[in-house]
């Protein structure tokens, strides 16, 4: 059997498909954070800050309300079946946002556009096309694709709103969206998905086991305080570098840039070192406490703009590799039955942690101050490590992957469930994937046990793995 420890082309053509829908996707929010409100200003009947508020919020509302119901369609339906809906519905939420001048309406197409709550199919979805030792690569594919998104939105949405205006923004992001679609479709490996009748009650009893999970529990709440942080310092930030810097907002790409782009260097072999030396929850936990460390920076450092420019580069650091570190821990820890539900649930803390951040820091810097922000998220940061410490590491697992050389094992769907249980019943496997587009089986395994791969390539019609 030969082992590949690198990215298969599969892995790369998904990870890199799926990273420009998450691309699109956070796109469509980032690029009118820099100028709805002064757009807003211009609208009949001058919208209250309040209805810009509500306007920008929508989103984030519904994707917390629409995260987890998506995640677990996704295992019961298919994962591109609830893409394609999740990127219809943000392509009408676009179109209602840009054809009309009225906010109520603009909040409502925010609020559709937010329906299409897919990050958890996608995530998922990766989860599905990529090996362990290689998911949190993919994870990191995704993060660096948000980052950079979020880096060219703030150069390019007064360009564009120079070009097209606000609407033709919301016009632009809808048709790109009904363009993902054709991506999906065609781009994207379909893994082979088997419906198996089930009970209306198992899904019930997933979503309770994974909300009684301790280990889902602690992701969950990392993935709420990083967010929320994320959201409260940020109150602050952009206002910081204009008072402290003398940078215009059409200027703040200049520093949000280069900072993004050194940590990404820099995240990268820390992410490398993790998995290779098996020091991963070594490294979870340094980060997080690397995080600490920046939310203080920002509370002394908040009005010296080199001081600024030093604590978003900590920042970004371990933002990076903990964005890029979560996913693929709940995806490792999660039931594989149950794997869209776990991300699902993610994904709405991660919502809410947007939602509750901004409320709160707007409400503690009015009453308190930047310094009470940044307290509030160095407390978050702290529960968060104390949560941390006390985490199990994920059993360690390798991927191997064999070749179907019987073909006719393909042909119906009776025949694949068959070959997928004898698999199941091997000692030491722990989850079988099996990819009609390769003709591939992918078979997790714990590292500890001696899998018999003989059997397994004669089960597949041949005499010896292939990878």
């Amino acid at each position: 059997m030969k082992i590949d420890h690198g990215m298969t082309p599969l892995e790369i053509r998904s990870s890199l498909s799926l990273a420009s829908i998450y691309g699109l996707r956070m796109l469509g929010m980032f690029l009118i954070l820099p100028i709805f409100a002064i757009y807003a200003e211009g609208l009949p009947r001058s919208p209250t800050a309040f209805q810009v508020g509500i306007a920008i919020g929508a989103y984030g509302l519904t994707q917390a309300l629409f995260q987890l119901p998506f995640g677990m369609l996704s295992d019961r339906y298919g994962r591109k079946n609830v893409i394609y809906i999740g990127l219809i519905l943000f392509a009408l939420g676009s179109f209602v946002s840009g054809y009309s001048d009225d906010i109520t309406i603009i909040i409502l197409g925010r609020a559709i556009q937010g329906a299409g709550a897919i990050s958890a199919a996608i995530t998922a979805l990766v989860a599905d096309l990529t090996r362990d030792e290689n998911r949190t690569k993919a994870m990191a594919i995704i993060g660096a694709t948000i980052g950079v998104t979020f880096a060219l939105s703030l150069v390019g949405a007064p360009i564009l709103n120079h070009l097209i205006g606000v609407p033709g923004i919301f016009m632009l992001t809808g048709f790109l969206s009904l363009g993902a679609i054709l991506i999906v479709r065609f781009v994207v490996p379909t893994p082979l998905t088997i419906n198996i009748p089930i009970t209306l009650k198992e899904p019930a009893s997933d979503f309770i086991s994974i909300l009684k999970n301790t280990q889902l529990l602690r992701l969950n709440f990392g993935i709420f305080a990083l967010h929320a942080a994320q959201m409260a310092m940020f109150i602050l930030v952009p206002l910081a570098l204009v008072t402290s810097g003398g940078l215009d907002v059409n200027q703040h790409w200049k520093v949000y840039l280069p900072v993004l782009l050194g940590s990404f260097v820099l995240m990268v072999p820390i992410i490398i070192a993790s998995e290779k030396f098996n020091q991963s929850k070594l490294v979870f936990i340094g980060c997080i406490f690397l995080m600490l460390i920046a939310q203080l920076m920002f509370g002394f450092f908040i009005h010296i703009f080199w001081g600024l420019v030093l604590s978003l580069f900590v920042y970004f650091v371990a933002f990076n590799v903990l964005e890029a570190s979560l996913p693929s821990l709940i995806s490792k820890i999660a039931p594989p039955r149950a794997k869209g539900t776990a991300i699902g649930v993610y994904n709405t803390s991660q919502s809410l942690g947007v939602f509750f951040g901004g409320l709160l820091g707007g409400f503690l810097a009015d009453q308190g101050g930047s310094f009470s922000v940044f307290l509030f998220c160095a407390i978050l940061m702290s529960l968060w490590v104390s949560f941390a410490l006390s985490m199990k590491v994920p059993p360690a697992i390798k991927t191997l992957m064999f070749m179907i050389h019987n073909k006719s094992l393909l042909k119906s769907p009776k025949q694949v469930l068959l070959v997928q249980q004898q698999l199941k019943k091997i000692k030491g496997v722990r989850e079988v994937m099996i990819l009609l587009e390769e003709g591939k089986v992918m078979l997790k395994v714990n590292k500890q046990e001696t899998i018999h791969e003989a059997s397994i390539s004669r089960l597949l019609g041949g005499k010896h793995g292939v990878s």
